[in-house]
C-alpha cells in the first residue's frame, strides 16, 4: 500500500477560527504535506479574500473545505480524534508530544478515519471539545515563548504526520473501531442511565461523566463493544423501570 494513502483518511478540523488568513495559511500548510481535507467549525469569516490570499497554491483545497455548525458534525464518521492543546487539562484524554501524537494518527489512518483538531487562536479548544478526543497532542515549544500561530501549528503537525506515514511500512490489522457519533450515543445513554439509578453525585454529575469519557478514550472501543455496552445499559433501564 502507498504509505501516504493513509493521509487521505485524515481530516484537519479548525474550530472557531477568528482570522481568515489563518485558514488560508493552514490550507497551504496541509497541502504541502499531502493533507487535503479541511473542516471548519463556526469560522468567523469564511469564505474570505484574505483566506484565499494566504492559501496561495492551495485555493482549490480551501474551496472544498467543509463548513460545519458544530464539532460533532465535523467529526461524523471519525474513529480516532486527536486534539491539540498548549497546556495540560484536568480529566482530559492522555497527552503526548507532537511526534508521538502524529505517529498515532498516521498509524490509525492506515485503516480508520482520523481527525486532527485545532482550536481558536486565543483560547484553543474547550474542555468539552477535548472530551471528544481520544488523544491530546502538544507541540513542545520554547517555554519562554510558546505561542504558535495557527498556520504554523498546522504545519508542524502535518509535517510530523506525513513523516510518520512515510516511515510506517508494517501491516495493520483492521478493526471496526467505534465512530465518534457511536461514542457520543454511548455517553448520552450512560448519562441517562446513571441519572436513572441515582449513581451521580448530584453536586458534580458532569465530573463523573468526564472521568468515564477519559476511561473509554484509553480503551479505544470497537463498534461491537459499544453495542454490547448499550445493550447492558438498556437492560439496566428496563430493570430500573425506565423502559
Amino acid at each position: 500500500m502507498n504509505p501516504t494513502a493513509a493521509l487521505d483518511r485524515i481530516r484537519v478540523v479548525l474550530v472557531r477560527t477568528s482570522h481568515p488568513g489563518n485558514i488560508g495559511a493552514a490550507a497551504r500548510a496541509m497541502l504541502t504535506m499531502g493533507l487535503t481535507r479541511l473542516y471548519l467549525v463556526e469560522p468567523r469569516y469564511f469564505p474570505d479574500e484574505q483566506a484565499e490570499a494566504m492559501a496561495t497554491g492551495a485555493v482549490d483545497l480551501l474551496k472544498r473545505a467543509q463548513v460545519c455548525a458544530t464539532l460533532d458534525q465535523a467529526l461524523t464518521g471519525v474513529q480516532f480524534c486527536v486534539g491539540t492543546t498548549a497546556r495540560v487539562r484536568d480529566l482530559s484524554a492522555p497527552m503526548v508530544d507532537c511526534r508521538i501524537g502524529a505517529a498515532r494518527a498516521a498509524e490509525e489512518a492506515a485503516a480508520h478515519e482520523v481527525a486532527l483538531v485545532f482550536g481558536a487562536e486565543i483560547f484553543g479548544l474547550t474542555n468539552e471539545e477535548l472530551d471528544r478526543c481520544q488523544l491530546l497532542l502538544n507541540i513542545p515549544a520554547n517555554l519562554a515563548f510558546s505561542s504558535l500561530n495557527l498556520g504554523a501549528a498546522v504545519q508542524v503537525v502535518a509535517y510530523e504526520t506525513r513523516m510518520a506515514a512515510l516511515q510506517q511500512g508494517i501491516a495493520h490489522k483492521a478493526k471496526e473501531y467505534a465512530t465518534q457519533e457511536q461514542l457520543e450515543g454511548l455517553y448520552e445513554h450512560a448519562e441517562r442511565t446513571l441519572y436513572q439509578v441515582e449513581f451521580f453525585d448530584p453536586q458534580r454529575p458532569h465530573r463523573m461523566m468526564r472521568r468515564l469519557r477519559r476511561l473509554f478514550s484509553r480503551t479505544r472501543l470497537e463498534a461491537n463493544e459499544v453495542h454490547i455496552l448499550r445493550g447492558i445499559l438498556t437492560q439496566v433501564n428496563k430493570k430500573a423501570g425506565g423502559g
